[in-house]
């Protein structure tokens, strides 16, 4: 696996403050990407030993809530592997911090991707540029869902996340207060 950037300390992509690794590979290329330096999957640096010791020091800190994987996309078919690999040693050593993957990906089609146990929330979807929505929580497009990752595992469907002031799927019109606790 390779990766262009480990991100401390970042807001932006999932709850809390979160480390972030961006990895190399995509195979979407959405129109309007924030990230296509990240598409081509020889990008980037190794993903080696020292990176690794840099991400679990970050994630070391008790102020850091999590991971959050994203990119190009941590599901390409060539970064499977060794995502999984990197999220088994992380949810071993670090069963509190909660684990957050973002890809272009439909849920509905790496649900039952074994990786997917070591998940606390997916959001899932291509990056539609024509429905961009600044106001979203953690997303770029309304297209885009925030699945509860244990939650939709056990219904063997499907569950979206709640978030304060937005209606989801699968609680149309109500509104919620939002939140999601780590279940590592």
């Amino acid at each position: 696996m390779r990766y262009h950037n480990i991100t401390k300390d970042d807001m932006l992509n999932g709850e809390g403050l979160r480390a972030v690794l961006w990895v190399s590979g995509c195979n979407h290329y959405c129109k309007g990407c924030h990230n296509p330096v990240t598409w081509e999957l020889s990008g980037g640096l190794p993903f080696d030993e020292g990176a690794k010791e840099e991400l679990f020091d970050c994630l070391g800190k008790p102020y850091i809530s999590g991971l959050t994987l994203s990119g190009g996309d941590p599901l390409h078919p060539e970064n499977r592997a060794d995502v999984e690999a990197l999220l088994r040693e992380v949810v071993e050593l670090f069963p509190h911090k909660s684990v957050w993957l973002y890809t272009g990906y439909l849920w509905e089609s790496v649900m039952r991707l074994p990786l997917m146990r070591y998940v606390d929330v997916v959001v899932d979807g291509e990056y539609i540029e024509g429905l961009k929505d600044p106001k979203l929580h953690w997303r770029g497009s309304s297209n885009q869902r925030i699945i509860d990752v244990p939650r939709s595992l056990l219904l063997g469907e499907a569950a979206q996340v709640p978030l304060e002031g937005e209606e989801t799927a699968d609680a149309p019109g109500q509104e919620s207060s939002g939140g999601l606790q780590s279940t590592g």
